[in-house]
């Protein structure tokens, strides 16, 4: 951190944006483990290499926040292990805590829909999931990298994707 804001500057801007982050990246995994794993990767950073404009940091926070998802996908390069990994989670769950019917389903819903988020790239899971979080497009655009004037267009395809990838059948238990 620079030398007027030192330890205590951080520190402050560690407690106010910490569960922001920690909040944005569990999202975009996943894994509670991994997410905290990784917040605590953007806080380092920061505290390395802060910006130069404190008074934008999170935004600065966002970006990094974006690249170090992204990097984590393309470490690990098994989507599907992290997606085995979220159902294992997601069953030992509901062993540890019977649900009803509606908590069930609700359940089920989930991993279906974290299984299709799981085959789109990168850039569509996103998308999506900053879309479905109340981010602006000029926010996504940030976030992507790209021209904010293309991110309709983007969310639009990304939407028809995650759609063609939903299953068409569904499993009636009468």
């Amino acid at each position: 951190m620079p030398q007027e804001e030192g330890p205590a500057g951080f520190q402050a801007v560690f407690r106010e944006h910490y569960p922001i982050v920690l909040r944005k990246i569990t999202l975009l995994v996943g894994d509670r483990a991994a997410a905290e794993d990784l917040t605590q990767d953007v806080f380092l950073r920061l505290y390395r290499n802060p910006p130069e404009d404190l008074e934008r940091v999170g935004a600065w926070l966002h970006r990094v926040l974006t690249r170090i998802v992204y990097d984590h996908y393309r470490k690990s390069g098994r989507e599907s292990s992290l997606a085995e990994k979220q159902l294992s989670q997601a069953m030992s769950e509901e062993q540890a805590h019977p649900a009803n019917d509606a908590a069930v389903i609700q359940n089920w819903e989930r991993e279906v829909v974290r299984g299709v988020l799981s085959k789109l790239s990168e850039r569509d899971r996103i998308a999506l999931l900053m879309k479905e979080q109340g981010y602006s497009h000029a926010e996504i655009a940030e976030a992507l990298q790209v021209n904010p004037k293309i991110v309709g267009t983007l969310l639009t395809r990304a939407t028809n994707r995650f759609k063609k990838n939903m299953p068409t059948e569904e499993v009636m238990d009468s």
